[in-house]
């Protein structure tokens, strides 16, 4: 029989609807995939070549858990020079993905019991993170008319004496919402009045369109610093969701906890990848990335407008990630041709899928019920063919 904590566990909509993505093509369906979360780009060719050549000169062993000292020194350099923020090598833990670097951080600062905040709409799997680590997930909305930004009035009244931290996403997957400098300052000063975490994923910061910045919460003052867990990846800004290669930046002890966990579960994330990584983060690699935002970018402009056009249909602006979070819920009550009807989230996803051979994701397991996530990582040719085939088939709704 499976423990308690699996039962518990909530599986992930993302993966559930990728899988099935796959079998429906397996059979000949032609379907259109706007559920990925991942950059339909290959990985640039110098990171390839730098992973090539750290295997044939036999870089396959074990390394340090917490990951290769170039590598960390790398990152120290990374977060100096683009967020503003000092860390000392032993600080950074490099891990399997930033899903890993996720769970650390959570397992090395929560007991049983203990409370971290989420703002919502928030990505599938911190709830049940929070959850394998015996914690409690309090859950605090955003506004979409006000862009998903945070309410941090509103996770100040949610804070109580078993809150131990509040973990946030910016830019956020799902909305791609970039939070605002005023609003993690005052998050920042909650957490240092109150001596709590922010555990802050960054892993789509490098994907971010217009004027807006990305702000670190951890270079906004020292004392703030203390009461930070950086998380990040390489999966999002360089193509590499499939090399699996995160990092945590955090205070010394936490850092030090961290490390020791690792040591304890995975040991080092694979040695030659850790090689590409440190190659990732040379200049040469920058061109890369700016063609990739680029096309991001005229892609999210091209799918808010026509979004926007659809009768009935709410969509908010969204900053950086490669989503958007339309409302679709004027389209509950209608009924399809075939007699169906759309009483939420996922009848409305099963519903495009079936009809449109499209796959976008039902808001309601990112805690939005209004809402579906759409993925603009794909060609603009299928994101011009999929919201033509969406268009058509929310028009048969009545």
């Amino acid at each position: 029989m499976v423990s308690d904590r699996i039962k518990n566990l909530t599986p992930s909509a993302t993966v559930e609807l990728t899988s099935k993505v796959a079998d429906m093509r397996a059979a000949g369906i032609d379907v259109i995939a706007y559920n990925v979360g991942e950059p339909d780009f290959n990985t640039p060719d110098n990171i390839i070549k730098a992973c090539e050549k750290a295997m044939e000169e036999g870089k396959t062993k074990y390394t340090p858990a917490s990951g290769i000292i170039p590598l960390r020194k790398a990152i120290c350099k990374k977060l100096e020079k683009d967020n503003n923020v000092h860390y000392e090598m032993n600080q950074i833990c490099v891990s399997t993905g930033a899903k890993q670097a996720l769970n650390n951080a959570v397992l090395a600062i929560c007991n049983p019991g203990d409370e971290i905040i989420v703002p919502t709409p928030c990505w599938v799997s911190y709830v049940e993170i929070i959850k394998l680590a015996e914690g409690k997930p309090v859950l605090v909305p955003t506004s979409e008319q006000e862009g998903f930004q945070l309410n941090v009035d509103a996770i100040a009244k949610a804070i109580t004496p078993k809150t131990r931290a509040i973990l946030i996403n910016t830019p956020n997957n799902p909305t791609g919402a970039l939070y605002t400098e005023e609003s993690l300052r005052a998050l920042g000063k909650l957490a240092v009045e109150h001596d709590l975490y922010i555990i802050s994923d960054e892993v789509y910061e490098k994907l971010i369109y217009g004027d807006r910045k990305h702000i670190c919460p951890a270079s906004l003052g020292e004392d703030v610093k203390e009461h930070t867990i950086v998380v990040n990846g390489f999966s999002k800004a360089y193509s590499m969701t499939g090399w699996r290669v995160g990092y945590t930046a955090a205070p010394p002890d936490i850092a030090k906890g961290i490390s020791s966990l690792q040591g304890h579960t995975t040991s080092n994330a694979t040695s030659f990848v850790q090689w590409a990584c440190l190659e990732a983060l040379e200049e040469r690699t920058d061109p890369a990335v700016e063609t990739m935002r680029q096309e991001f970018n005229r892609r999210r402009d091209y799918l808010i407008q026509r979004l926007r056009a659809i009768p009935d249909v709410f969509c908010a602006d969204a900053d950086g990630a490669f989503y958007l979070m339309p409302n679709v819920s004027k389209y509950y009550g209608r009924k399809a041709e075939d007699g169906r009807v759309i009483n939420n989230s996922s009848d409305f996803c099963n519903y495009i899928l079936d009809e449109a051979k499209v796959a976008i994701v039902p808001g309601s397991a990112f805690e939005a019920p209004d809402n579906v996530r759409i993925s603009y990582s794909n060609s603009m040719e299928n994101i011009q063919k999929g919201i033509d085939r969406i268009e058509a088939a929310m028009a048969k709704l009545k």
